[in-house]
């Protein structure tokens, strides 16, 4: 009797192909977590600057950097940037009022954004007048830390952002005295202790109001013009202000932010 012939063991099937699926999931994490750290590394480098003066800024980091490819402009140059830090209370209470009356009036009050100065820049930008400036200086502290200059629809976002996380993290107190020393005051000057020292040869502390002002009234010009040597108009634009400064209530407008300084 024959025995029966050896059937051949059945191959192992190879493995389905992964799906397409596990590829679009990886896709989506990655992206996720990319997104991800571009909203929360911001959030932590803010945080760490309501305690940690800030060695440098975006805007003085690029003019360096200008500096070492030889791009000089027209605006003349200094040996380095001349950047001192100054604490609030080391900074006559004239010129934070000065810049809060001639940059952004509403500063005790909102909440990083002037909505009715963004509307008004709005309607002038669709009638093709000259578009007037409707960043606070929150904005500008968030922009001159951290972004570039220019205007793109892309840089107006993430400034937003960084504005809101400034005003989130930060007492109202420590976004004046950040923007009074990284705020561009001259050429290759950053900060009101260097300009009252090139200007009038004196301390941000012994700064008077008319001095202040007028340091104030360069501001959306800094390398055109000099508080020292102030042009018909930025002579009038400084008496604007000190008159702004009156109106508002003096140190009163100010008031709860012009105190010795808090505990952190």
């Amino acid at each position: 009797m024959t025995e029966p012939a050896a059937t051949a063991e059945p191959q192992p099937s190879p493995p389905p192909p992964a799906p397409r699926r596990s590829l679009a999931r990886s896709i989506v994490r990655a992206t996720a977590i990319a997104v991800a750290a571009a909203l929360l590394l911001p959030l932590v480098a803010v945080l760490a600057l309501r305690w940690i003066d800030p060695p440098s800024s975006a805007f003085m980091i690029g003019r360096s950097i200008e500096r070492r490819l030889g791009k000089e402009t027209t605006r003349g140059t200094r040996d380095r940037i001349d950047y001192r830090w100054s604490d609030l209370e080391d900074i006559a209470p004239s010129m934070a009022l000065a810049v809060v009356a001639a940059e952004d009036q509403l500063f005790p009050n909102h909440h990083g954004f002037d909505l009715e100065s963004i509307s008004k820049a709005v309607e002038e930008r669709e009638s093709r007048r000259r578009v007037r400036g409707a960043s606070t200086l929150t904005q500008q502290v968030a922009k001159n830390l951290f972004l570039w200059s220019g205007r793109s629809f892309v840089r107006k976002g993430i400034e937003a952002y960084l504005a809101a996380a400034i005003e989130l993290l930060w007492p109202k107190r420590r976004i004046l005295e950040v923007y009074l020393n990284v705020a561009e005051t001259g050429t290759d000057l950053y900060g009101v202790t260097a300009a009252a020292d090139v200007y009038f040869h004196k301390s941000p502390a012994k700064l008077t109001r008319r001095e202040a002002a007028l340091i104030a009234a360069a501001l959306p010009s800094p390398t055109k013009r000099r508080p020292d040597r102030p042009s018909e108009w930025l002579a009038e634009r400084g008496r604007w202000i000190e008159r702004q400064i009156e109106q508002l209530g003096g140190e009163a407008h100010l008031a709860g932010i012009l105190v010795a300084r808090p505990e952190r």
